[in-house]
C-alpha cells in the first residue's frame, strides 16, 4: 500500500492542525471496500469496529476521522494524481503476475459510465480503462471530458502504457484511424468490432463476404452454460480481398466473422448473433476466436463494479470524486486478483470476488501483511 503515502496531500499541512494523515484515510477506504462496506457510514463504522487492528499496523492514531473527512477527501485528492498512483500500483505486480503467462498480453480497452454521478450537460461521466486479461487488473484510466467520448480518450489511454508485443482488443467506438494508427506506431497488435459506426467499412465487408470462401473456419461447442447451450463459429478471411479502403487503414488486416447459435434450456428458445471483427493479427494467427472472447472480460470486471461494490448505485455530485472512488474501486479489484495469483493456496485461486470479501473481512489483516511483503 505504499502508493498511497505518494498521493499528493490537498490540504495545508503547515499549521499543525492536520490530525489524520492523508495515507491512513485512503487505506481505511480501501480496507473497507475491500471487507464489503460500500457506504462513507459503513466505512468508518469499520474503522471504529477494527481500530485497535489498524493502530498495531501503524495507521488512525489520533481515531477514525468523520464522514464530512471522507467526503472532503474523497472530493480534494486530485484526481489524475489518484489515477496514476493506480497505475505505478498496478505496474508493480503486473509484471510478477505475467511470469507464469507464456501467450501475448491482452490489453482490453473500454469504457463506462458512473452511474451515480451527473454532470451539468445531464450525462453521466465517462471513464474508458485499459485492463490486463492476462493479470486480471486495471492498469490505466482515462476519463473523457465533458463534452467529448471515448474517441479523443483512447489514444490518451494507450499513450500511458506499454503495448509494444501487446494485442489490444476493444469495441466499436476505437474503430478510428487515428487509435489503429497509435497502436501500430506503438508495435501493438489490435483486434476491434466492427460496426454501424464505420458504415461504409461495415456494410462494403458484409457485400463481399457473401460467398466469399475463409481462409479457414472451425467451431467450438455445443458447450452447456448459465441455462444456455452455446455453439461458437468463427471464419476468417484475408482482409485485403474484403476491405475496399486498404490505403486508409495501412498494414495488415484480418477480417474475422463470429457467430454465436444458443438455445435457452429451459424453453428452447433459439437466438443466433454475428459479430465482426478487424484485425491486425495475420490470418494464421491461432487462438483468432480466444481473443474474440477475452475482450470480455473487461465488461465482467465492470460487471464486478458494480455488482460486487455497488458502483452504479453510489451517488457523487462531483465528477472528481466519482473518479477517485472509481479509481478506489478498481484497486480494491486488483487487490483480489493480486490475492488470488500469487497465492498459493488453490482454494483461494478458486474463490470468486463475494466469496474473497467474506473471507477477507474475517481477517484483512493477513491481506494487509501479503501486500506489504510484495
Amino acid at each position: 500500500m505504499n502508493f498511497a503515502w505518494s498521493v499528493p496531500d490537498f490540504r495545508r499541512c503547515d499549521k499543525g492542525n492536520i490530525r489524520h494523515r492523508l495515507s491512513d484515510i485512503i487505506i481505511l477506504m480501501i480496507l473497507g471496500r475491500t471487507c464489503g462496506y460500500v457506504g462513507r457510514a459503513d466505512i468508518i463504522a469499520f474503522g471504529r469496529h477494527n481500530l485497535k487492528k489498524l493502530r498495531k499496523m501503524g495507521l488512525l492514531k489520533n481515531g477514525i476521522p468523520s464522514e464530512a473527512t471522507l467526503c472532503r477527501v474523497e472530493n480534494g485528492v486530485d484526481d489524475l494524481s489518484m489515477a496514476d498512483r493506480m497505475q505505478a500500483f498496478a505496474e508493480g505486480f503486473r509484471n510478477e503476475l505475467l511470469k507464469a503467462c507464456r501467450d501475448r498480453e491482452i490489453v482490453c480497452v473500454d469504457g463506462k459510465a458512473e452511474r451515480g454521478t451527473v454532470q451539468e450537460n445531464g450525462r453521466n461521466p465517462d471513464i474508458v480503462s485499459a485492463y490486463s486479461f492476462n493479470a486480471g487488473i486495471t492498469v490505466a484510466t482515462e476519463a473523457c471530458q465533458e463534452k467529448s467520448n471515448e474517441i479523443k480518450a483512447v489514444p490518451v489511454l494507450i499513450d500511458k502504457i506499454d503495448i509494444s508485443g501487446k494485442i489490444v482488443t476493444a469495441d466499436a467506438m476505437s474503430m478510428q484511424k487515428e487509435i489503429i494508427d497509435r497502436i501500430r506506431e506503438q508495435g501493438g497488435d489490435f483486434l476491434i468490432e466492427l460496426k454501424a459506426n464505420q458504415r461504409s467499412l461495415r456494410y462494403g465487408v458484409e457485400d463481399r463476404l457473401e460467398g466469399l470462401t475463409p481462409v479457414y473456419s472451425y467451431t467450438e461447442g455445443p458447450e452447456l452454460g448459465h441455462g444456455r447451450i452455446e455453439t461458437r463459429t468463427y471464419r476468417v478471411y484475408d482482409g485485403l480481398e474484403v476491405i475496399a479502403d486498404k490505403e486508409k487503414w495501412g498494414g495488415n488486416m484480418t477480417i474475422i466473422e463470429y457467430e454465436a447459435d444458443t438455445v435457452r434450456k429451459s424453453t428452447g428458445a433459439h437466438t443466433s448473433e454475428k459479430r465482426l471483427y478487424v484485425s491486425s493479427l495475420p490470418t494464421d494467427t491461432p487462438a483468432l476466436g480466444a481473443y474474440v472472447r477475452d475482450h470480455w472480460s473487461i465488461e465482467s470486471m465492470h460487471w464486478g463494479l458494480d455488482v460486487n461494490l455497488l458502483q452504479d448505485r453510489i451517488k457523487r455530485k462531483s465528477s472528481k470524486a466519482a473518479r477517485n472512488l472509481d479509481t478506489i474501486q478498481r484497486i480494491v479489484l486488483s487487490v483480489f486478483s493480486i490475492w488470488k495469483g500469487l497465492r498459493k493456496k488453490r482454494s483461494d485461486k478458486r474463490k470468486g470476488v463475494a466469496e474473497l470479501m467474506r473471507h477477507v473481512s474475517m481477517s484483512f489483516t493477513k491481506l494487509m501483511r501479503f501486500l506489504c511483503q510484495k
